[in-house]
């Protein structure tokens, strides 16, 4: 779902970065309150592992790829205001460091995967567990069906993104001067791989940390309890 330089217009991808601005930023102020030094090392290991995992890209149609993220897990540990700038950090240095995903396409790429999958992630986790045991297999079940959900949420405000694109930004021919595939193509090709692999994937590495944290230190699932909504 990285999002290279030179698929999105400045119509798309400035409108992102100016809706992603306040977003950092509500992040840090409520983190500031919310997180404690304790949990201070677990954020850093989520960002770090949701690096590692989007370093897994398979390419697919579109001008784009595709991966398992981490975000909606992390989002499920420590709250969809710790996941939104922990996966954002991890797409940052990528960006940067990497090449992986555009620098005018950040802001895109952070909505698209460092906001919309911990959100719905963390919304569909919380609305299926309220009052479920930390041992039920139903938080199990409810893990994987959020980031399964979200991932594929994630990818087709991508493929829309991309999909637009000859619509919105061409020359006096109608050529496309980015992204040249339409709607129908983008969001079939990002469907189709992310309901069909990616997202299977997500709910692989969600529900099955989920599960392993139930068997080893239970803790870890009641951190964000208290604060199951975004604020």
């Amino acid at each position: 779902m990285h999002i290279p330089d030179g698929y999105l217009s400045p119509q798309t991808y400035l409108p992102l970065w100016g809706v992603m601005l306040p977003i950092w930023g509500k992040a840090s102020r409520v983190l500031k309150t919310s997180l404690q030094a304790r949990h201070v090392p677990l954020f850093a290991m989520s960002a770090a592992f949701s690096f590692v995992i989007m370093m897994f890209n398979v390419p697919t149609f579109g001008g784009t790829t595709g991966h398992a993220t981490g975000a909606a897990l992390i989002a499920i540990l420590l709250g969809p205001w710790a996941a939104i700038l922990a996966v954002s950090a991890a797409l940052i240095i990528q960006a940067l460091l990497f090449g992986d995903g555009g620098i005018t396409a950040l802001g895109a790429n952070c909505f698209n995967i460092a906001v919309v999958i911990p959100l719905v992630g963390s919304f569909i986790y919380r609305r299926l567990t309220l009052a479920v045991p930390l041992d039920s297999r139903r938080r199990v079940t409810a893990s994987g069906l959020a980031g399964y959900l979200a991932v594929n949420v994630s990818a087709l405000l991508a493929a829309i993104e991309l999909g637009i694109q000859p619509w919105i930004a061409h020359n006096s021919q109608g050529q496309p001067l980015y992204c040249p595939f339409p709607l129908n193509v983008t969001v079939a090709a990002m469907a189709t791989s992310h309901l069909l692999l990616f997202g299977w994937v997500e709910a692989l590495i969600t529900s099955g940390v989920v599960l392993y944290l139930q068997r080893s230190d239970r803790s870890l699932l009641a951190l964000t309890e208290a604060q199951a909504e975004p604020r």
